[in-house]
């Protein structure tokens, strides 16, 4: 399926930013991997990543649990990759899918370290995703059925900052519903910023919250944005543009990048209005909706 394409290879950008970062940090750090079905062929992918960065891994313990209901092939499809894993890498093959991740992650001590989950499972488990939380910090990506709550359900797990979308397949497959959670803005930045670039997303467009669809495309195109940013400054009054970059990142599939360039247009357009009225759009200019606040 398409979208097994693009979680696959948004789980590869992100491990990519997350694992020097985790390994940084810490001297141990887990991966937990689990799939109700799917493509937990990704697994393959993420173990590619970490033998990419193997010199980083000496003297720190990666933990890396692959949690599916049918892993009879899997042995054989990492066993290749885990030969050029260094001795401080374990990787552990868990039957039973998602609904072991509570007893997988207790066992394997991940609690207190870096802790990165996927779960695609069309159950948004509060267990499951209470027991992605566990880590210090943790991020969760989660793939499940289009219409679950997961902003609710991953904010009653501990997750403070959440974006969703929906992967849209344009040859009629059902949508699956996106989500990234996590505690640091820096991490939900990296998010966004693989999930601009992804190149796997031929014949996938995404959906945001208010029922846009949107192409996989580098610079998107900032009209939606541009309308949220408007709608906000209707609704919260004047804001600085760093109370706009950060409403982009945690409220928005978008960048806080891309809110510059809309809030741009914003201005361009006569739609709103800044304070001071001259110079560099920086942090601390005011904007307001046309008609309101002191920029007006």
């Amino acid at each position: 399926m398409p979208t097994d394409a693009v979680l696959r290879e948004l789980l590869v950008r992100h491990l990519e930013t997350w694992l020097p970062g985790a390994l940084h940090r810490a001297r141990r750090a887990t991966v937990a991997l689990a799939y109700a079905g799917g493509d937990a062929g990704s697994a393959e992918a993420a173990l590619r990543v970490v033998a990419r960065h193997a010199d980083r891994l000496r003297g720190r313990q990666l933990t890396v649990l692959v949690l599916a209901a049918g892993t009879e092939e899997l042995p054989a499809r990492l066993g290749a990759v885990e030969a050029e894993l260094p001795s401080g890498v374990a990787v552990h093959l868990v039957p039973g899918g998602p609904a072991r991740l509570p007893v997988a992650v207790k066992a394997a001590g991940a609690a207190g370290a870096p802790l990165l989950s996927v779960v695609d499972d069309d159950a948004a488990d509060p267990a499951v995703l209470t027991a992605a939380a566990i880590g210090k910090p943790a991020d969760v990506l989660l793939a499940t059925a289009a219409g679950t709550p997961a902003r609710a359900a991953l904010a009653d797990a501990g997750f403070p900052l959440t974006t969703e979308l929906e992967l849209v397949p344009a040859d009629g497959a059902p949508a699956r519903l996106l989500a990234f959670a996590t505690g640091s803005d820096k991490s939900l930045e990296a998010f966004k910023e693989a999930l601009w670039a992804v190149d796997g997303a031929a014949g996938v467009r995404y959906r945001d919250p208010a029922g846009r669809l949107l192409d996989v495309v580098a610079a998107p195109e900032p009209g939606p944005l541009r309308r949220e940013l408007l709608a906000e400054l209707a609704r919260s009054g004047p804001r600085t543009v760093t109370e706009l970059r950060r409403h982009a990142l945690t409220a928005t599939v978008y960048r806080s990048s891309d809110a510059v360039r809309a809030l741009t247009g914003l201005l361009d357009a006569g739609e709103a209005t800044r304070d001071p009225e001259h110079g560099r759009l920086g942090g601390d200019v005011v904007v307001s909706a046309r008609g309101d606040g002191p920029a007006s």
